[in-house]
């Protein structure tokens, strides 16, 4: 590794109002010095890279150009806001990324008067800009609404939404085109750049103005045909014609690395009568740095890394990743189903369809940013007769719940949910964590909900659910490796609703759902130190419960505790409601629920957040003492 990089004018620059005060000449050094400012921060603390390096250029000429944080600039989903970090004042603890204490790896509201609107879901920043831009206009408040948006995010039915309705902004609201993939562009060059510079002066909509006032003195017939002509024309030279379908009145496409385009654009947009505006600009993801450029994924995230050799931190090599077991076995299910197929919105490689789709490329699909049509998508598949696995995270499978309710569960069609990141999930935080599939799942009729505890009941579980055709069926897992437990050749059909015990006691009864299963044998083992007799047992099943399980430990125990690691309303909630129904804990049974506190845990190692949430092996045993009236040491305390 090397020292810090040399950034003498970046030095000077600590929020937008110094880089305000620069002459436009400047900007192109403050760029390169920002980039490598944030590649030397991301190599200390690991996170997205190739995202905030596409944007380097865009973010100076931004907030050079627009009134930060009057004008309120909104970045999609946020992973590539780590340059505008640097130079909103959060230069000092950028080397903080997605740890504990330190900064958002997405942009949040509580951090700075910079980040207007927190993201870290895709989509939602157009929407989020014109509520900014038509707040102000209704106020009579300068502001504007400017949002950023990749390619990628424009996938989602919501872009689509917000620009439907972001007519009435008028010049209140810029939209930012992303564009890094050139899924949409036509090659960039000069003439792009002057045709955009072009339809977007103050001259070509002088005259554009003019037009339309002299043209409507003509027949309606005809000035409706002169107006599609001029639309159609700079449609067919820039390529905006859905744009302006839209609404929109659309430049581009454009550079956005070369400054001497992008700036005069953007003056053009801020000083015209004009809009609701859509910028379209063309960038690099992993611009500026050799390695990522070179790869496959542009760096999208990454470990801590050397700089010089680009050469990233390894983790200690162990027991794979769940995500991988899952698509291994998926992949290896559907060599004797033809009916099995895998779906996943825009993560193959996070969910492992990306190994189910190198083994049987037909029978999977990735339908983008696009988690309601994707469920919906599935459930076409199942009424087909098709074996469908919609594999989605946790948190962003809570974006198609609608879909869940209405097109799968009330027609109890067998639908698969593999929900990967189950759980609180590290540096990402909060917006990330999938605390709430249990709760938001089991409340539904049709719907069977399991939780694995370990990589072995994982492929059992999804071979189970491969196998069930009675309705809709989910199961959620971790983010990361395994417990390192062998997976077995032959997969077990589990039978649906019922637990298992994995180690018997007489006096405390642990009921874990899903991966807290290892915190709750240590925590087992710990109470049996103290002379507390202790059953352990996986329920597997939040819904449909295990009732004669649970049943027969209440009757047998003297304190029943749950842990899971999601949201009050999960397997404690439904436990208790049956408990309560059955008269289980009229004779002074203890029961304890242990699960996720009612917070939005941030950043953090994940067994730090866990400790947080008081799930970890100490707290389970500090529950049960309390419970008991027993001190630390086990022994019980007399009464006054």
């Amino acid at each position: 590794m090397t020292g810090s990089p040399s950034t003498p004018l970046l030095d000077t620059v600590p929020t937008p109002d110094e880089l305000r005060q620069l002459d436009p000449e400047q900007l192109r050094q403050l760029s390169d010095e920002l980039r490598a400012e944030m590649i030397d921060a991301v190599s200390t603390s690991g996170g997205h890279l190739g995202s905030g390096l596409g944007v380097v250029e865009l973010t100076v000429a931004l907030h050079y150009v627009f009134n930060t944080p009057e004008d309120r600039l909104v970045w999609d989903v946020g992973h590539q806001c780590y340059p505008h970090k640097i130079i909103t004042g959060r230069r000092d603890r950028i080397r903080t990324l997605r740890q504990g204490g330190g900064l958002s790896g997405f942009t949040k509201r509580a951090e700075s008067e910079y980040d207007p609107f927190g993201a870290a879901h895709s989509s939602t920043s157009i929407s989020a800009a014109l509520g900014f831009a038509i707040a102000n206009k209704l106020t009579g408040r300068p502001g504007r609404g400017i949002a950023v948006i990749g390619d990628g995010a424009m996938s989602a039915g919501m872009a689509y939404e917000a620009m439907n309705n972001a007519a009435q902004a008028g010049n209140r609201l810029v939209v930012i085109l992303n564009d890094n993939d050139m899924s949409i562009a036509p090659p960039v060059g000069g003439l792009s750049a002057y045709l955009a510079r072009m339809v977007s002066s103050s001259e070509y909509l002088g005259l554009r103005s003019l037009a339309s006032k002299a043209a409507k003195k003509m027949s309606r017939r005809m000035y409706e045909a002169i107006g599609k002509a001029e639309e159609y024309t700079r449609g067919m030279v820039t390529g905006g014609t859905l744009f302006e379908e839209l609404g929109f009145y659309y430049v581009g496409p454009i550079d956005g690395h070369n400054l001497d385009h992008l700036v005069p654009v953007l003056e053009n947009v801020r000083d015209a009568s004009e809009g609701p505006v859509l910028i379209h600009v063309v960038t690099t993801k992993g611009k500026g740095y050799k390695f990522a450029e070179e790869s496959a994924d542009k760096y999208h995230g990454v470990p801590k890394f050397n700089v010089v050799t680009g050469e990233k931190k390894k983790g200690a090599s162990g027991p794979p990743a769940y995500q991988n077991v899952f698509g291994d076995t998926l992949a290896k299910l559907a060599e004797t189903d033809e009916r099995i197929c895998a779906i996943t919105a825009a993560m193959p490689s996070g969910t492992g369809v990306d190994r189910f789709a190198k083994a049987h490329p037909d029978r999977a699909f990735d339908v983008g940013i696009a988690e309601q049509h994707g469920v919906t998508f599935a459930a076409g598949l199942a009424a087909e007769g098709m074996r469908p696995f919609a594999a989605i995270y946790s948190t962003f499978l809570q974006r198609a719940y609608d879909q869940v309710v209405h097109d799968v569960a009330i027609q109890n069609l067998p639908v698969r949910f593999a929900i990967d990141r189950a759980g609180l999930v590290g540096a990402d935080g909060c917006t990330h964590a999938g605390s709430f599939d249990v709760t938001y799942l089991a409340t539904l009729p049709n719907m069977v909900v399991m939780a694995a505890a370990d990589e072995a009941e994982l492929a059992h579980m999804t071979y189970t659910a491969a196998e069930y055709d009675d309705g809709p069926i989910a199961f959620r897992y971790p983010r990361g490796s395994g417990t390192g437990v062998p997976i077995p050749d032959k997969l077990e059909k589990l039978e649906i609703g019922k637990g298992r015990i994995v180690r018997e006691g007489s006096k405390v009864a642990i009921l874990s759902l899903g991966a807290r299963l290892e915190e709750a044998k240590k925590a087992a083992d710990t109470l049996e130190a103290k002379g507390l007799s202790t059953t352990v047992a996986d329920m597997r099943f939040a819904k449909p419960l295990d009732e004669d399980l649970i049943a027969r430990l209440m009757r047998d125990h003297d304190v029943v505790v749950t842990v899971e690691e999601g949201a009050i309303g999960g397997l404690g909630a439904h436990v208790l409601t049956y408990a309560s129904d059955e008269g289980l804990t009229d004779n002074g049974l203890r029961v304890r629920t242990l699960r996720l506190p009612d917070i939005f845990i941030d950043q953090d190692s994940p067994e730090k957040q866990y400790d947080e949430a008081g799930l970890n092996a100490p707290q389970i045993v500090d529950t049960v003492l309390k419970a008991l009236k027993h001190n630390a040491t086990g022994v019980e305390e007399v009464r006054a």
